[in-house]
């Protein structure tokens, strides 16, 4: 990994105003609003940024101002905007950010865009084409001949997946560059209206963007070499049995539906420690092994859960746990922006990043 970038809106919002939105948008009487309140506190999210600007993110919540947004509830009932609406939010939020953090991961890779070979796509929350994969070639500069791969709808653990497209890709082709780049929307995909299914999810999701460069260190002036870089050294994955209904991520006409089962801590809790102790086995590894965690914040249950299973130190999944309070819950690009902070920490290796997604399933990626 050459070079990592992240980008967030410049909107942030409080805990506090978190809860008044989803009073707002999903409380149907007073009880409603005390639960929230409760969620809201356990979500282990301090603040978040999101697309919606303040004046706009005001009407939704407080009726202030005349700001024109199909966001703001019509009452009881109401389940939002349609997904159309969503999507053209989407399609004119998601370019901006995805461009920062990539022309940020490019800047700080001493790569030149022209060398880009090939451009790898990240987002479970927006649908376009052309989309941000062809605004990425021409914003940034980037080859017309660039090969381009999209990895859609595979929930927090997408940018896991991508990294291992990337790496297939360079093992192919070892001189090939590969501009790696997430961006997710989560906010526009609130539910309104009271489900108690779905309240987890609006408690823990916010807005973001990341990008990495991966390939081989130059070793110019400014730019990594192979003794500063961490190497993605290998790939992983396992569906967990039984698990089909406790995460789920469907289109639906009011936007994309997220449910997150009770089950899915009890899940991990069940099924990562053998997984991992099988997987990194095949490696020459073992957990103790493992230097450092960038482990994505599913919440603060699903932190708890690895940990414990794992026999993790208290500090070991403490960058994930301040990216959630800071950041919120960005689905894929997250792990990115915790991979982002080990490196500047100069956190030890071998690391070990770990996301689950619908399935449910676990992917692992190991830098060294």
């Amino acid at each position: 990994m050459l070079g990592i970038g992240t980008a967030a809106p410049p909107h942030s919002i409080t805990r506090a105003q978190s809860v008044d939105a989803a009073r707002a948008i999903c409380a149907e009487d007073d009880g409603h609003a005390g639960l929230l309140a409760g969620l809201y506190r356990q979500s282990g999210v301090e603040t978040r940024r999101v697309v919606f600007q303040q004046d706009e993110f005001r009407r939704i919540v407080y009726g202030e101002g005349d700001y024109d947004t199909p966001f703001v509830s019509k009452g009881i009932g109401d389940r939002g905007p349609s997904t159309a609406e969503r999507m053209e939010r989407f399609e004119a939020e998601a370019l901006p950010l995805a461009a920062e953090s990539s022309g940020m991961a490019l800047e700080r890779s001493g790569v030149d865009p022209k060398s880009i070979t090939h451009l790898v796509t990240v987002s479970c929350t927006g649908l376009a084409a052309p989309g941000v994969d062809l605004g990425l070639m021409k914003q940034l500069g980037l080859s017309t001949d660039v090969e381009r791969t999209h990895v859609g709808f595979m929930g927090c653990h997408g940018s896991l997946n991508g990294l291992r497209v990337a790496r297939g890709l360079i093992s192919a082709e070892p001189d090939a560059h590969v501009l790696l780049c997430s961006v997710e929307l989560c906010s526009l995909h609130l539910a309104y209206g009271w489900d108690p299914k779905r309240m987890v999810g609006n408690a823990l999701f916010a807005d973001g963007s990341a990008a990495v460069v991966l390939g081989p260190p130059r070793g110019a002036a400014g730019v990594p070499t192979e003794r500063d870089v961490w190497r993605l050294a290998g790939n992983g994955a396992r569906l967990f049995p039984d698990s089909e209904e406790a995460m789920s991520w469907f289109v639906r006409d009011h936007g994309f539906e997220m449910v997150l089962s009770p089950r899915v801590p009890g899940l991990i809790q069940r099924h990562v420690g053998p997984w991992l102790e099988a997987w990194l086995g095949r490696r020459g590894l073992a957990v103790a092994d493992v230097a450092s965690w960038a482990v994505h914040p599913g919440g603060p249950r699903v932190l708890g859960c690895v940990q414990e299973t794992l026999g993790l130190g208290p500090d070991a999944v403490s960058v994930s746990r301040s990216i959630l309070a800071s950041h919120g819950n960005m689905s894929s690009a997250t792990v990115l922006f915790i991979l982002d902070e080990l490196i500047r920490r100069d956190a030890p290796r071998p690391c070990v990043a770990l996301g689950f997604g619908p399935g449910l399933a676990a992917e692992g990626a190991l830098f060294v």
